[in-house]
């Protein structure tokens, strides 16, 4: 389906076309705006669209880096001109009145704040919505950045703001055969987004081509890192996380063609054996967000009467999660970051599945995240190359790790992959 989608719709291009001279932001989102009149019936990826707001931003000649780049941003994060409603009654169609800070900076950087997308409600429920994944509308295009995700894989923006505190961003772009980057915690402001867990909550990105991450990396002010230019003796770690037996055979298949092909192409690939501790990850990661979930929605319970029990139940802590059993949880994210730290410096990067398989069919759950939680919680950079495609004809990702703060590294090595890693899975 990407190949039906124009190459000068990507940021980049239209970036340098418009600062170019050579088009103009009106026509980047004149053309955007046919895609969206073809596609959005189907695909279901906007929870609010004007064309009105989008058309002023673009008559008024944006100027910048990002000059003309069509935005859509996931509706839990704050936009000044647009409702931010969670999918939750209580804020349909309420506006905050100012951006959130990682829009803002995308403003001033030129960009045209399209719409908002569909997330799932507070984008903390794996219960899934409208939004269908534009490869196959019987399938599901993950959650919670549903909206986000599908409107880029369907050419309908050309980037995508969701968010991650399991699997949010990088479970979404492998069903929906997009790049999906979830950076190191806390190098884009959440300032702005709704809250559900600090110790987790991150901006993700989505794109259909890397060139445009590495120009968001420019405009988000990133750290320098190393950007190897050759696969050619990089030190390539394959990642097998906790919950191995959740993923299906086809994913653990691509992962073995991955490390083969990588190999082939001169890098020095090797099975990573995780330490013991890195099992108690998973359930860390769970209690944590029960117990820092029961803060973020206390006042939605006590506000109203009709919250979904899922958050009832949590700021009840019907699970009885102890202030000891908060304790163990957050020492076993310290102790198992720490680890990260000094295992993935001994490597330019590690592989891993970014999903336990191809998207599920129905609309009714988002799939499990249980393949991205893992390195949410250690706080490192993942980015998710649209690489394969399963039995099914679906999209299936590899993703691409590295220590905390060398997102650049990650770019430049998920890039490198990306031209000899791929291929269809039987």
């Amino acid at each position: 389906m990407k190949d039906l989608i124009p190459e000068d719709m990507t940021a980049w291009a239209i970036a340098r076309d418009v600062n170019g001279g050579t088009r103009r932001a009106l026509d980047v989102l004149e053309a955007t705006q046919a895609v969206i009149a073809a596609r959005e019936p189907e695909v279901q990826a906007f929870a609010f669209y004007d064309p009105r707001i989008a058309r002023a931003q673009a008559e008024a000649g944006p100027i910048g880096p990002l000059a003309g780049v069509t935005v859509t941003v996931k509706d839990v994060i704050a936009t000044r001109d647009m409702p931010t409603g969670h999918n939750n009654a209580r804020y349909a169609g309420q506006g905050t009145g100012v951006d959130a800070a990682c829009v803002d900076t995308l403003r001033s950087a030129g960009a045209v704040i399209l719409s908002k997308s569909v997330t799932t409600e507070f984008a903390a429920t794996d219960r899934g919505g409208k939004t269908r994944n534009p490869h196959d509308l019987a399938r599901t295009p993950g959650g919670s950045s549903s909206g986000s995700a599908a409107a880029v894989a369907a050419g309908m923006a050309a980037i995508g703001l969701g968010t991650q505190t399991g699997g949010s961003t990088i479970r979404p772009a492998s069903f929906c055969g997009v790049w999906g980057w979830k950076p190191t915690w806390g190098v884009i402001s959440r300032e702005g987004l709704k809250l559900y867990s600090l110790t987790c909550d991150t901006l993700g990105l989505y794109a259909r081509d890397l060139g445009d991450f590495n120009l968001l990396a420019d405009v988000y002010d990133l750290d320098p890192a190393p950007r190897p230019s050759s696969l050619s003796g990089l030190r390539i770690g394959v990642v097998r996380p906790p919950l191995w037996d959740r993923v299906e055979a086809p994913m653990r298949n691509a992962l073995d063609t991955a490390s083969a092909q990588l190999a082939s192409a001169g890098a020095v690939v090797e099975d990573v054996t995780l330490h013991d501790d890195f099992a108690a990850l998973d359930a860390a990661h769970g209690t944590i967000l029960m117990r820092e979930g029961r803060a973020a929605f206390l006042n939605e319970a006590r506000a109203r009467d009709d919250l979904h029990a899922d958050f009832v139940a949590m700021v009840a802590n019907a699970a009885g999660i102890t202030p000891e059993d908060a304790r163990a949880a957050y020492r076993t994210a310290d102790l198992c970051r720490a680890r990260a730290d000094d295992l993935l410096a001994g490597y330019d990067a590690v592989i891993a599945p970014s999903a336990c398989g191809e998207a599920p069919r129905g609309l009714d759950k988002t799939g499990d995240p249980s393949m991205n939680s893992f390195w949410t919680l250690l706080s490192v950079p993942v980015v998710s190359v649209p690489a394969f495609t399963g039995p099914s004809g679906m999209p299936m990702g590899i993703s691409v790790i590295t220590r905390r703060y060398a997102d650049r590294t990650a770019l430049a090595v998920a890039g490198l992959s990306a031209k000899v890693v791929g291929g269809a899975i039987a």
